[in-house]
């Protein structure tokens, strides 16, 4: 398992890498980066980055949303010494959250659950077929941002591109719920997956789009999800 730990204090980092080096069931070993900056140019790919938050320079949050754009796998733990920070976490996708001082056994458990979600993930992706416009279409559900029901007609928002369909959109909700989907309003249905952020009645997704989010679906939209991130979070 490739480790990194990433803090602006350098005592904090020796002294996780001294914890992970003495993980009882394999031996390990870390990488030391006391910044996010220095972190971002290595260029290296890792399994598992113990990543402090209330850094100099580019904090834990930016340099993982920075990660995140070319890495969707590897599991982010914050390590930090406020409680308050955990909910900035989830909109990066934390596999996990430790706070200050760290304790042994629970950076353990961090290494341990991380190599035990390694071994239970495979390389085949999820994927669904639509019929749209321009024929059908078969893709990721991570691809997906989100679907809008405009002018009678369902727009599929992907990174690339937009998708247009006919259909319903109650029947698109009922097809991707299973897939981490929900409805915030009457008009979409939105990947729980690139969610990023929710203010007031309004949601942030990861592409910087902003969704409306009802009154009356707000209640329910807010459990799933927390579930979700819950799930996700293990």
């Amino acid at each position: 398992m490739r480790i990194a730990v990433c803090d602006d204090d350098e005592t904090a980092v020796s002294f996780l890498r001294e914890l992970i080096e003495t993980y009882p069931k394999q031996k390990l070993c870390a990488d030391g980066y006391s910044s996010g900056e220095d972190l971002l140019r290595s260029g290296h790919v890792y399994d598992l980055i113990f990543l402090d938050i209330d850094m100099r320079g580019i904090d834990g949050i930016e340099t993982a949303r920075r990660i995140r754009v070319h890495d969707r796998k590897v599991k982010i733990v914050y390590v930090t010494s406020y409680k308050e920070y955990a909910g900035r976490a989830f909109s990066v996708h934390a596999f996990g959250y430790l706070l200050k001082p760290v304790k042994q056994e629970k950076l353990w458990k961090q290494i341990e659950d991380a190599m035990l979600w390694q071994e239970e993930e495979t390389p085949e992706v999820k994927q669904v077929e639509f019929s749209t416009v321009e024929g059908l279409v078969r893709l990721p559900v991570d691809a997906i941002y989100y679907f809008e029901y405009q002018n009678r007609r369902i727009f599929m928002k992907t990174k690339e591109v937009t998708h247009e369909m006919r259909g319903k959109i109650s029947d698109i909700a009922g097809k991707m719920g299973e897939y981490g989907f929900s409805v915030p309003h009457k008009s979409f249905v939105v990947n729980l997956y690139h969610v990023k952020n929710i203010k007031g009645y309004e949601i942030l997704m990861m592409n910087g789009e902003w969704i409306p989010l009802s009154q009356k679906q707000a209640v329910q939209f807010k459990e799933k999800l927390s579930l979700y991130l819950a799930d996700k979070m293990g």
